[in-house]
């Protein structure tokens, strides 16, 4: 599988029409009895909150958060949101949070930040950004989640990674994620992946997130709704096509 070699310096690869994308995304979430929230509006865009409840016993069910679309160069994240939505094959007794793009005016113009230049990815421990403070206002009101799962690309990326917050040391979903994406997508298997030590392209870095001085949405969640997340980094020197494979094969394998 062939790199494009289009992103020197910063990604530059297809774009999408996000506006065509949460039309779409709206529609197949009705169409598959989610309830839809809205948390944060500009007059352009809604920021969305999907919900599926468990076909199941609600008592006994397991709570998922899923987000993507934070950066407006990672085009893949809102297209897996849609192609996850419409096969529509989650498991019975989940309860699932689908945040489907976090930054909507980014990817309006092509942007990894919104319009005043704010990576949103980092902004979540004093919010600057109207967004992020809306989304950790709505976050604020949910119960804790089970498992989060947040949806990336990297565009410097020789492959698929994951990173592992899971300080509890609760059974990893790592190995499994990477089987299932090193089908459809090569994976990044350096020893250190961002700086970090990586094994077979699984970051489980050692840190206090209160050490950071910009937390990501990762660490707001692991220190605030949960106690077990993976970010899944898409490499976005491949094909489109390719990237949005890898991530949902990574959502996929880690719901079972």
């Amino acid at each position: 599988m062939q790199r494009l070699g289009k992103n020197l310096g910063g990604y530059f690869g297809d774009r999408i029409d996000i506006r065509a994308v949460l039309a779409d995304i709206e529609s197949s979430a009705r169409e598959h009895g989610w309830s839809s929230e809205t948390f944060h509006t500009n007059g352009e865009f809604d920021w969305l909150a999907l919900r599926r409840l468990s076909t199941l016993n609600p008592q006994l069910s397991t709570r998922l958060y899923l987000s993507t679309g934070i950066h407006g160069d990672e085009p893949a994240g809102p297209l897996a949101a849609l192609r996850l939505l419409r096969e529509n094959n989650w498991p019975a007794n989940a309860e699932i949070v689908f945040c489907p793009c976090l930054n909507p005016v980014g990817f309006a113009h092509n942007t990894r930040e919104n319009e005043r230049g704010v990576d949103l990815n980092r902004d979540y421990l004093d919010p600057k950004s109207a967004e992020i403070a809306a989304h950790l206002a709505w976050l604020e009101k949910q119960p804790g989640f089970d498992l989060c799962l947040c949806l990336h690309e990297d565009w410097e990326s020789h492959g698929f990674y994951v990173y592992e917050l899971n300080p509890d040391l609760q059974p990893s979903k790592g190995e499994a994620m990477v089987a299932a994406v090193e089908k459809v997508c090569p994976i990044d298997r350096s020893e250190i992946i961002e700086g970090r030590e990586a094994n077979g392209g699984i970051i489980r870095p050692s840190l206090d997130p209160r050490t950071r001085p910009q937390w990501p949405e990762a660490f707001w969640l692991i220190s605030n709704k949960t106690r077990h997340s993976y970010t899944l980094e898409a490499p976005s020197d491949f094909s489109l096509n390719t990237r949005v494979d890898a991530l949902v094969a990574g959502v996929r394998a880690a719901l079972l």
